[in-house]
């Protein structure tokens, strides 16, 4: 069987002239609305048509498996960025996320410059090749999440949010990353992000990727490997970021307080931003 796919996918928008974008054009052409977190606008594309299991963990759609764009409008103009402009969507990375999930997912990372309303049509014509499913409709209640998040966020040293059934955290890095002569913003996959799902009676499934500098990776992987934190990928997502960044990936099981602990000593290890 191929392997099926999700994207995490950073969009510039160059947006010519000195008008905000109407992010409401964006929302129609792809059919669902997103979130402005400060500059970045962020959509999310759930996998909800993909049953994927870990062992004996169900993985839902927003602890591993959310195709996301985000888009981020700026003001550069001139030669440069107009070739930039018609250059169209760069592949920046394809690989794994997980280990020995069923079926096998891959992950592909694209970079894009464009108009927000041009970038969002080619990747709506994208993902209709994928079984991504259309936009859900709106749901009631959350279900009880089964995790106590306070204390979770107090040894992880973050708050999170609860998404799908899914505690994350994101824990923007210390100091700015430039892709070019532009800062990428966390909410653009630069921010290291933990994922907490519950499987009952105190237990979760974790998973997510710390962003790494080079003289980080072998602290933090030696970190996770003692901590029997399982590192299941170790790859880059970007072409020409500065600082150079690594993406390691995670997979963990057991008590979600033990976890979050192991977790917060690999995080010790992270040149991070601290409020």
């Amino acid at each position: 069987m191929p392997p099926l796919f999700t994207l995490s996918i950073v969009l510039l928008s160059l947006q010519q002239g000195s008008g905000p974008i109407d992010w409401k054009q964006v929302d129609r052409v792809l059919g669902r609305s997103g979130a402005l977190q400060s500059d970045v606008y962020r959509v999310g594309f759930p996998r909800a048509d993909l049953q994927i299991r870990v062992g004996s963990v169900s993985v839902k759609p927003s602890l591993a498996l959310g195709s996301w764009i985000a888009l981020k409008q700026t003001a550069e103009v001139g030669p440069v960025i107009n070739a930039l402009q018609t250059g169209g969507i760069e592949q920046t990375a394809l690989h794994n996320h997980l280990l020995h999930e069923s079926p096998h997912v891959v992950y592909l990372h694209i970079m894009g410059r464009g108009g927000a309303v041009a970038l969002a049509t080619t990747l709506h014509t994208a993902l209709a090749r994928t079984g991504t499913p259309a936009a859900p409709a709106a749901q009631g209640p959350p279900a009880a999440l089964g995790l106590d998040t306070v204390q979770i966020s107090q040894i992880i040293g973050a708050h999170g949010r609860v998404n799908g059934g899914v505690y994350q955290l994101s824990l923007p890095r210390d100091g700015p990353v430039m892709l070019d002569s532009i800062e990428v913003p966390p909410a653009m996959g630069v921010a290291t992000a933990i994922n907490f799902q519950a499987t009952g009676a105190g237990r979760a499934a974790v998973t997510g990727d710390f962003v790494l500098t080079a003289n980080e990776v072998t602290p933090v992987l030696r970190a996770l490997g003692s901590n029997g934190i399982e590192v299941t990928a170790l790859h880059s997502h970007m072409l020409a970021e500065s600082p150079r960044l690594l993406f390691m990936h995670f997979w963990g099981e057991g008590d979600a307080l033990a976890l979050a602990r192991r977790l917060r000593a690999a995080v010790d290890h992270v040149s991070l931003k601290r409020s």
